[in-house]
């Protein structure tokens, strides 16, 4: 990262040499300007009223507008000489509670570095400090030409400053709150809880400008020649007077489901890779010869119990059985001796 300011912090008699570094940066797409029948580049010019003539950056300078619409010109000359003793130094104050900061005073984000091997010690020594009290550094500093309030507190191993407005920079929410009185009942604040419950906590790091992809998903498509299809952003329903109770209880219920649908895809996802594609056909196939299984035992089991039916009855009566077979062996017998016996008789002529 490159250094935007150099410095000390003034910590008592303690001074600690440190560089500036900005802590953030923008992800948002810039557009340029052009004109919409040729698509050619619109640029901004600078040019003297008086004489119509484009300026150079190195002859502008600057002035302050009275209330009569005069210029006061005001050199940087000017400015330096100014009894400004913070121009080079984060002057540190008073040693405050994090929680009694507004959040409204917080303004850029930068990082602080010990400039220097000597600047070490000093700069361990306040960050320690800060992490044992619990409490932030309260300090005035210069940037860019004006005197700044700053919150110093401890980042992992870093000392941050936040730049903070000034208290008369912050404006009163007059005119901002509802005028007419309203009174929200226990069951509308209990439902209200509920979908809080809800909807739980949410990972910082894992939201996302999803604008921001759908332009670059745009301005890729179009360099290709190709348009995406648009999808159509569901119609806003400020202004209509809607149920609250109604429109809580149905919120609630929506955040539970959507919870309850990744619980159970969840589940599934884990038990798919158990079941191999050998498993699978095994299934199949004792699923398909189920039915030809069935059906064999079941005759099988007929034809076992007729057999043991007839054996039932013929151990039920033996005698009679064995006597039933010698009487029809007799009379077979017997028929076959009278046939042999009996003459035939002739045919008369």
């Amino acid at each position: 990262m490159r250094s935007i300011w150099n410095g000390a912090i003034s910590f008592g008699l303690v001074s600690i040499p440190i560089k500036l570094f900005n802590a953030t940066e923008s992800h948002s797409i810039s557009f340029r300007q052009i004109h919409t029948e040729d698509g050619g580049r619109v640029r901004y010019r600078k040019v003297c009223e008086l004489d119509g003539e484009e300026l150079e950056a190195a002859e502008i300078g600057k002035a302050y507008e009275d209330a009569d619409g005069s210029l006061i010109p005001i050199t940087d000359d000017d400015l330096a000489a100014l009894p400004l003793p913070t121009a080079k130094t984060i002057e540190i104050v008073a040693f405050v509670a994090a929680d009694s900061i507004d959040p409204l005073q917080i303004d850029t984000a930068y990082y602080l570095s010990a400039s220097g091997v000597p600047a070490a010690k000093p700069y361990t020594l306040l960050r320690e400090a800060l992490k044992r009290s619990r409490k932030v550094a309260i300090a005035k500093f210069a940037l860019r030409g004006r005197e700044r309030l700053g919150m110093l507190r401890v980042v992992d191993d870093v000392i941050a400053m936040h730049g903070l407005l000034w208290p008369d920079e912050i404006r009163a929410p007059e005119g901002v709150a509802p005028e007419t009185g309203v009174k929200v009942r226990d069951a509308e604040l209990d439902l209200a809880d509920a979908l809080m419950d809800t909807l739980g906590e949410v990972d910082v790091d894992a939201l996302h400008d999803d604008y921001r992809e759908a332009v670059e998903a745009l301005i890729a498509s179009k360099a290709g020649g190709a348009l995406p299809p648009s999808e159509t952003p569901p119609e806003a329903g400020g202004g209509k007077v809607i149920d609250l109770m109604a429109a809580l209880e149905k919120s609630v219920r929506a955040a539970k489901q959507a919870r309850g649908e990744e619980a159970e895809s969840a589940e599934v996802t884990e038990l798919k890779p158990r079941r191999t594609a050998a498993r699978r056909s095994e299934a199949k196939s004792e699923t398909k010869s189920a039915p030809a299984k069935k059906a064999a035992a079941k005759k099988t089991t007929k034809a076992t119990a007729k057999s043991t039916s007839a054996a039932k009855k013929s151990a039920a009566s033996p005698k009679t059985g064995a006597s039933g077979a010698k009487k029809s062996t007799a009379t077979t017998a017997k028929k076959a001796a009278a046939k042999k016996t009996t003459p035939r008789k002739r045919a008369s002529a």
